[in-house]
């Protein structure tokens, strides 16, 4: 029997926001598994007006009658605005909601309430601090990632379910020479390739910063800065103006020349820059964990990463068996340490190259899908 699905999801496209493109992905990998999805987006029928938007998007459900209501949550998403948290109390009662936090643990609606106020209602599931009524009325709260897990459930006492993410590009199986004819890439060039949306939190600005430092030990490597600016953390006005300051700093640097800002991306094409890398660096300012649907990319593709470690490290991220670490946040210096020691030792990079490998094998959308499709099954048992 099939499962219709509504998965709710925030205004802005695939291109422009990681969740969205989530959302898109796993609906793509649900059409195998019997689970029917119905995409809708909560979007503002004018700027800032997401109280409409979310009773909009509560008709559209009532009118679809879905077996499950999935919404993807991160407070980005709908512009950190908490009103889309409202949407369970709009939906006809008894209607299977399923809640996914992408993002749990920093921030709240209003922000100047103190965490004394919350606590008492996030215990009795009345509300909560992030996501209003999406966590304490949902029938399950999915994570993708034990320390969102861990946080929900010191907060709420509920036991989510942890379903992990999987590559946000899957290879296409591009041969690695091809590719580099494809790209323009010399054999003997070492290619960086950092990928993802670019933001200020991303770090790329200590990565220009680094690269003199690898060029003068050798003078090839290139660095291909691919992703877009614009997504709903960095509006246009704002993404073209950080996109002008690392283009002006790689000019500062001496290394403009090196540099290619590629913008967005499609997913085959970002699949053969993966295949055409020599190695990734993603030397995010918080750090990185396998929560990274860039980092599960890299690695799926088999291309030697070099990560930033958070203050909480994972410990799935083994430091010369399946990434390099960056012992450094905001530090160009030790991005150039790391890159040196990646680019000099080719045995290091075939060792994190099977090792990451080994580690994505665990994250695949089928598996995804498949649990998704069992969650739902069980969900509607209980209903």
């Amino acid at each position: 029997m099939s499962i219709r699905t509504a998965m709710i999801t925030g205004p802005a496209p695939a291109s422009r926001d990681g969740v969205s493109d989530y959302a898109e992905r796993l609906a793509g990998a649900l059409g195998g598994t019997g689970v029917e999805v119905t995409a809708v987006p909560v979007r503002p029928p004018a700027p800032g007006r997401w109280l409409a938007a979310t009773v909009d998007t509560a008709e559209t459900v009532r009118r679809l009658r879905p077996d499950v209501v999935h919404v993807q949550f991160a407070p980005s998403a709908y512009r950190f605005s908490a009103l889309p948290g409202l949407l369970p109390r709009l939906l006809p009662p008894g209607t299977p909601v399923v809640t996914t936090v992408h993002e749990y643990g920093w921030w709240s609606a209003p922000d100047w309430l103190p965490g004394a106020v919350w606590r008492p209602l996030e215990l009795l599931r009345l509300w909560d601090r992030e996501t209003a009524l999406l966590v304490p009325a949902s029938h399950t709260v999915v994570v993708t990632n034990p320390e969102h897990g861990t946080r929900v459930r010191q907060r709420t006492g509920r036991r989510p379910t942890l379903i992990p993410l999987a590559p946000n590009v899957d290879p296409t199986g591009v041969p690695r020479a091809d590719a580099r004819r494809r790209l323009g890439v010399d054999e003997g060039d070492f290619l960086l390739v950092f990928f993802g949306f670019v933001h200020p939190v991303k770090g790329v600005r200590y990565l220009l910063e680094a690269l003199p430092a690898l060029r003068a030990i050798r003078p090839d490597v290139r660095l291909a800065v691919a992703g877009g600016f614009t997504s709903q953390a960095l509006p246009e006005d704002e993404a073209r103006a950080f996109r002008r300051e690392l283009e002006a700093l790689a000019a500062r640097c001496g290394v403009a020349d090196a540099v290619s800002f590629t913008g967005y991306l499609p997913a085959p094409e970002v699949s053969a820059l993966l295949a055409a890398a020599d190695g990734v660096v993603l030397p995010f300012t918080a750090g990185v964990s396998a929560r990274s649907g860039a980092l599960l990319a890299a690695l799926a593709h088999g291309v030697p990463t070099a990560v930033t470690v958070p203050d909480e490290p994972d410990p799935r991220l083994r430091d010369g068996e399946n990434v390099a670490t960056i012992r450094g946040r905001r530090d160009a210096a030790a991005i150039a340490v790391a890159l040196r020691r990646l680019i000099g030792d080719p045995a290091l990079r075939e060792r994190l190259a099977a090792g990451g490998r080994s580690l994505a094998a665990a994250h695949t959308w089928p598996a995804v899908a498949r649990a998704h499709r069992d969650l739902y099954a069980r969900v509607l048992a209980d209903a």
